[in-house]
């Protein structure tokens, strides 16, 4: 069965950076459009950032502009999101998601494959 997997979340301070993986199996990875998508008690599930197939092109939520960066390896069948300068307000569990919508229009309640989460936790 599909299964990804997500690991690298921690707790930091405001300013500092931490790398998240999500490790994919049971799909053909590079026949998705891959995502990470982050949630907080009590909302909804935010897209944070997607990248095509083939890595060639990446889109960002506003708010992770510049201090993001989501990337793909198709040989090792893994999604990568580089956080730099967290800030407290980044604070989440993030999600990663496999989906078959163009990068521009994933959404939460598309019909994707979501790994369990990893808690991100930025202290100020």
């Amino acid at each position: 069965q599909v299964q990804l997997v997500e690991s690298g979340g921690g707790l930091v301070q405001a300013g500092d950076s931490l790398r998240l993986s999500c490790a994919a199996s049971g799909l053909a990875f590079n026949t998705y459009v891959m995502a990470w998508f982050r949630q907080t008690p009590g909302t909804e599930r935010e897209f944070v950032a997607a990248i095509s197939r083939i890595g060639n092109r990446t889109h960002y939520t506003d708010s992770v502009k510049g201090r993001f960066t989501i990337s793909r390896d198709n040989a090792k069948n893994t999604l990568y999101l580089q956080m730099n300068k967290l800030k407290a307000e980044d604070t989440a569990v993030y999600y990663c998601a496999a989906s078959i919508s163009a990068i521009e229009v994933v959404r939460a309640n598309d019909d994707n494959y979501w790994g369990q989460g990893t808690q991100v936790t930025v202290s100020s």
